[in-house]
């Protein structure tokens, strides 16, 4: 007999911080689901198959954050579009007969620069990207599907941009990878659409005016907050997404894979609010 209740996490090390648990839990509240639960579960890349594999049928599914996006990635048995243009997952999910790997990461930036940074697809826009990590990868596929075709990414050393690299070919785009000692940001962030910064804060901080002069940010950190690129953006009076922003939207495709109903966005966002001190408004539309 299969049990009633059905159980999800979040894998990660460290995962402590992780807030994905207040987001699926406020879903499946608002949903009605009193027998399903959602924690957070510290694993490694090198753990993660076997815990995965492991799991009892109550496991509807993972949400996953780094190191293991790409061991999530190899391991599945089934890899969406998007997980192997990025070359990483963020959603595991039980499958009749295996695990399907997802990057609703793609979704989160998609929804942030369209909600909160009001971003609009316009022809021949181009993209700038502050890093090139594996969010940078993802921000690469979310500007693919918002029409952002072109894109420059700086970096302090463009040989670490190889998975961005691979990431744009299998998505077709243009990527220009410029050193970040050698490059005018303000001039990038002034002539291009959309700027995408996935750097430390304090790495942005000395460009936090220029930054500011680009149309449309997504400013992935969160935590602490406000950034300097953020208070720049502000006293500009320009839009801003942030990562409160993109966690929250990619959230939703991860609850809608897991339950099979519709995300209750608007129980989820406010207690996002709720659990970091109302600080960001998170706007759904």
């Amino acid at each position: 007999m299969v049990s009633s209740s059905r159980k999800a996490g979040v894998l990660g090390s460290p995962v402590a911080h992780s807030l994905s648990p207040v987001l699926h839990n406020a879903a499946y509240q608002a949903l009605g689901l009193t027998g399903w639960t959602f924690d957070r579960i510290e694993c490694d890349e090198r753990a993660l198959p076997g815990l995965v594999t492991a799991s009892d049928p109550d496991w509807v599914g993972y949400a996953v954050t780094m190191p293991g996006k790409r061991a999530a990635l190899a391991m599945a048995d089934v890899v969406t579009d998007r997980a192997a243009a990025v070359g990483a997952a963020n959603t595991l999910l039980r499958l009749d007969n295996g695990w399907q790997a997802d990057c609703t990461d793609v979704s989160g930036v998609v929804g942030a620069l369209r909600i909160a940074g009001g971003y609009q697809p316009k022809p021949d826009a181009t993209g700038l990207i502050l890093g090139a990590g594996g969010t940078a990868s993802a921000a690469l596929a979310g500007l693919a599907e918002l029409d952002v075709l072109d894109v420059t990414i700086v970096v302090r050393e463009p040989a670490r941009a190889a998975q961005a690299r691979a990431t744009a070919q299998r998505l077709g785009m243009t990527l220009d990878v410029r050193r970040w000692s050698e490059t005018d940001i303000g001039a990038l962030a002034a002539t291009c659409a959309v700027l995408v910064s996935t750097v430390p804060a304090e790495a942005a901080a000395p460009h936090a005016a220029e930054l500011a002069l680009a149309p449309c940010l997504l400013d992935v950190i969160y935590h602490p907050w406000p950034t300097p690129v953020a208070d720049a953006v502000a006293a500009r009076g320009g839009q801003l997404a942030t990562g409160l922003d993109m966690l929250l939207h990619q959230s939703f495709g991860q609850v809608e894979q897991f339950t099979g109903q519709a995300a209750p966005r608007a129980a989820m966002r406010d207690a996002l609010r709720k659990s970091t001190g109302n600080t960001l408004s998170l706007p759904l539309n």
